[in-house]
């Protein structure tokens, strides 16, 4: 069967640097840091103590304070996204087959906020094992799918993908392909997480994941430099609006960019380490390209997964390297978490949207927090990494890279139009 286009009509953010997509874009192309000392909680104890929080969100503005106490944060975040996305797409509901319109998610850790207060709250009283109605559904991880369709009315395919940090980069993967096998029109898709709690900054310090620069947050996240040691968590939500190309023209939508194509892998190697070598990287950007049908001599720029950890930015340059070959040089990387720090399960979302912005306005946005001398001897530094300042560039196609804990690998390839 012939498959159908799929371009993206819709794009909304709450992110560690802006709460709307005009100012996270804007933020993205200035080099401007999220990190900061926690203020959610008291990080004193903490191993590490700074994050990337969102700022100044305000939930009450848009949801009544009575639905509120049924909303964990990473709930709130997905219906804030979702709201300027459906704006920006400015559907005529009247008009459109809600039949037709789904919505698929992605989350990691879903309520863990709620889900701590909670276990918080029961270990202070007698053992009585007394919880709120709303515990369920506020911890749950498919309830931002129910509540993304259950607030705009959406009947067509609904759930919530989960696989660690690459949980929203296969919600937009699924979505893509419901809509290209002609299961749906539109697709709400993106992702949507609130892990910096307590327990979520100190079991990734248990496990050596985070950055411990307490000194300077702001540069604690430094993808592709010698003395990086760690990602910084963050937080926020991102969401696109993905439609069926012939959809899109007739009622007059604006489109971003054309989604080409998408690859999903497994490293099968080890829980939490990426393969060394990168293979299960490499095969899913391969799968990617040869889904779009382009040879990799196309690609211009690959916002990378870039996490700033010891281990996973070597095993991606290989990865690149070994698919890319002397292209390599030609093409731009960067990492945005150095920015925004690292999502989690919404990060293949913010990332996916920064990559659409990318190819929209022609700019690369940049890697920042790398200092002169501060190179890894296993690292080549020929490579365009995009340092320090974004960089205007035409940009034809571009791959989006998210590579969870468990092996999970996906890879999203945009395209202009």
């Amino acid at each position: 069967m012939e498959l159908k286009r799929v371009v993206v009509t819709g794009l909304g953010a709450l992110t560690p640097i802006g709460n709307t997509v005009e100012e996270t874009w804007a933020a993205m192309q200035a080099g401007v840091s999220g990190s900061a000392p926690i203020t959610h909680f008291d990080a004193s104890k903490s191993k590490t103590r700074f994050a990337c929080e969102v700022k100044g969100f305000d939930p009450a503005s848009f949801i009544d304070r009575k639905e509120l106490r049924k909303l964990d944060a990473y709930l709130q975040y997905a219906l804030q996204s979702a709201r300027e996305a459906m704006k920006d797409a400015g559907f005529d509901m009247e008009k459109e087959d809600k039949d037709r319109m789904g919505v698929i998610w992605g989350t990691g850790m879903g309520g863990l906020r709620t889900f701590e207060d909670g276990m918080i709250d029961f270990g202070r009283g007698d053992g009585t094992p007394y919880f709120s109605p709303f515990f369920l559904p506020k911890v749950i991880c498919d309830m931002s799918a129910g509540q993304l369709s259950i607030q705009y009315g959406l009947r067509g395919p609904n759930y919530v993908t989960l696989s660690a940090c690459a949980s929203s980069s296969h919600a937009i993967a699924d979505a893509f392909n419901l809509i290209r096998l002609g299961k749906a029109d539109v697709m709400m898709t993106g992702g949507s997480e609130a892990a910096i709690t307590v327990a979520g900054i100190g079991c990734f310090n248990s496990m050596h994941a985070l950055s411990q620069h307490n000194d300077s947050p702001a540069t604690a996240s430094r993808p592709f430099s010698g003395s990086r040691d760690g990602f910084v968590l963050g937080e926020g939500a991102a969401c696109l609006i993905l439609e069926e190309y012939e959809h899109a023209v007739g009622r007059g939508a604006k489109i971003y960019a054309e989604l080409a194509g998408a690859g999903m892998t497994a490293d099968a190697y080890h829980m939490t380490a990426p393969d060394p070598e990168g293979r299960g990287a490499l095969r899913v950007m391969q799968e990617a390209l040869l889904d779009g049908g382009i040879r990799p001599e196309d690609v211009d720029y690959i916002n990378t997964h870039g996490t700033s950890t010891p281990l996973g930015d070597i095993s991606e340059l290989k990865a690149i390297a070994g698919l890319f070959g002397e292209h390599t040089y030609k093409m731009n990387l960067s990492s945005t978490k150095s920015m925004t720090g690292h999502l989690l399960g919404a990060t293949g979302a913010v990332e996916a949207l920064a990559t659409v912005l990318s190819i929209k306005h022609g700019i690369v946005p940049p890697t920042i927090n790398h200092e002169d001398g501060d190179d890894d001897p296993q690292i080549d530094y020929r490579l365009n990494f995009t340092f320090g300042k974004a960089q205007e560039r035409d940009i034809r196609y571009a791959l989006s890279n998210t590579f969870g804990f468990g092996g999970h690998n996906a890879s999203l390839l945009f395209k202009k139009i």
